[in-house]
């Protein structure tokens, strides 16, 4: 199940079951099922907090991304992602105005790169962020596609 909620911003205008259905298109492509997602729409005060206070990190981001998908191998499904994933609206915004993309855009380039992460694809080490943006790519045309039909 994935769930959408916010903290201290208003509801982004995403198309909640076109979305839903898209990170379970993405997920597929990994050979994953979509366990319990939880976003977090939040701002930057909110996001510094979760940093400061779960990752020891002191600076502002776009995404954190809460792994639990090994509680899933709990329940013998090794091949199931859950999480709940922070998103800062601010920084969406802020990016997207810095990429020179829209906001939507942006919001819908940070909603799966934590689905990403879940599905195993990194960016921090030695060539992972282009591996990353490569399959980011990928699955925000899948969204174009899925959008029109």
């Amino acid at each position: 199940m994935i769930t959408y909620q916010t903290d201290g911003v208003k509801m982004p205008a995403i198309r909640r079951r076109d979305i839903s259905a898209w990170i379970k298109a993405v997920a597929a492509t990994y050979g994953k099922r979509v366990g319990d997602i939880g976003y977090i729409f939040c701002n930057d005060d909110k996001i510094l907090e979760v940093n400061r206070q779960y990752l020891q990190h002191d600076y502002y981001t776009d995404i954190i991304t809460f792994d639990y998908s090994d509680d899933a191998l709990l329940t013998g499904r090794k091949d199931t992602i859950a999480g709940d994933l922070f998103i800062s609206l601010d920084t969406v915004r802020t990016n997207a105005e810095q990429q020179g993309t829209t906001y939507d855009e942006e919001l819908h380039r940070v909603i799966i790169h934590g689905i990403l992460h879940l599905c195993g694809i990194n960016d921090k080490g030695p060539g992972e962020r282009e591996i990353m943006e490569r399959e980011e790519n990928k699955a925000l045309k899948l969204l174009n596609k899925l959008i029109r039909q």
